[in-house]
């Protein structure tokens, strides 16, 4: 992504020029953009490691590679910028008279239920408030939390970044594996495991707590990961794709059960013994959060019941 104009504008011109040498790797080309001087750069890092103790960078033939303090400033600085594209925003839908922006992430299971109602709850109390809304797996959220693009995610948090979030829990999420309406399977009262086995799967990416539960089923059943596996986080295109084919999907319950309702495919009778954990709202504790945003997470604690604050 581009450095925001206001990286430099706010003398943070060293958090500018880390992330775009990061991602130019050569200071020549990271000067170029940020319009400094050739001599400039090097003493900006020089004088940045210097402050911080560490060296971040290291030469690699005519580039610069991140050390791993480097990789470690990195990450706080991708997080500064996030906040700083987030404030940009807020000021622009301020300007244009709205009363400004709530980012929401948040896994599948909890948009047809407590996302829906706390949304409609949220607009209500703020008409003029704009909402905007990404569905993908926790990790990737948690990706985009930590760069500040998201002021609430909701979804999954490993124990180790505790310290820095708050996390509140909602639900337990149970899983279905679900077929097309015309799958041989669809009928059946009972059906192993072990049978799917011989079938193509579809499954969220690796890393995603939705696949890790189903490599330990995988795994107790001392079976590989299907070779002839598609990988996507997409409710709609897993749906299409059992409809056409012989695939065995994995989504959550409330999803499943909700195109279940609609004919649009089967639920399998079939258990799957590891749970997932319990997702809830999570925020970075070091970023304040506005009072929209204060109000959306009471209401989604309350299943949507919540009045103004």
């Amino acid at each position: 992504a581009p450095t925001p104009p206001r990286l430099y504008c706010l003398r943070w011109r060293p958090v500018a020029l880390i992330l775009v040498v990061r991602a130019h790797r050569t200071l020549r080309t990271a000067s170029c953009e940020l319009r400094m001087t050739q001599p400039t750069a090097p003493k900006m890092i020089q004088g940045l490691e210097s402050a911080l103790g560490q060296r971040l960078f290291e030469r690699v033939g005519r580039g610069q590679k991140l050390t791993a303090a480097g990789s470690s400033v990195l990450r706080y600085f991708r997080g500064m910028r996030g906040s700083i594209e987030s404030m940009t925003r807020e000021l622009a839908e301020l300007q244009l008279g709205s009363s400004g922006r709530v980012s929401v992430g948040s896994i599948m299971a909890p948009s047809p239920t407590l996302l829906t109602q706390a949304i409609i709850a949220l607009k209500k109390a703020y008409p003029l408030q704009s909402v905007d809304i990404t569905v993908d797996t926790s990790d990737r959220l948690f990706e985009l939390l930590r760069e500040g693009l998201l002021d609430v995610a909701i979804g999954r948090i490993r124990e180790e970044h505790w310290a820095d979030y708050a996390f509140t829990a909602l639900e337990n999420e149970e899983l279905a594996i679900v077929v097309g309406v015309q799958h041989q399977l669809a009928g059946r009262k009972t059906v192993r495991f072990a049978t799917l086995l011989d079938y193509p799967w579809i499954l969220q990416p690796t890393g995603s707590p939705m696949r890790e539960v189903l490599e330990h089923e995988f795994r107790m059943l001392q079976a590989p990961t299907p070779k002839r596996l598609i990988e996507t986080a997409s409710i709609l295109t897993t749906t299409n794709l059992i409809a056409e084919s012989d695939m065995i999907g994995v989504m959550p319950q409330s999803i499943a059960d909700n195109y279940a309702r609609h004919g649009l495919l089967r639920i399998l009778p079939c258990h799957i013994r590891h749970k997932m954990k319990s997702f809830g709202a999570i925020t970075r504790k070091v970023r304040p959060l506005s009072e929209a945003v204060r109000f959306f997470l009471s209401a989604l604690h309350q299943g949507g019941a919540a009045g103004p604050a």
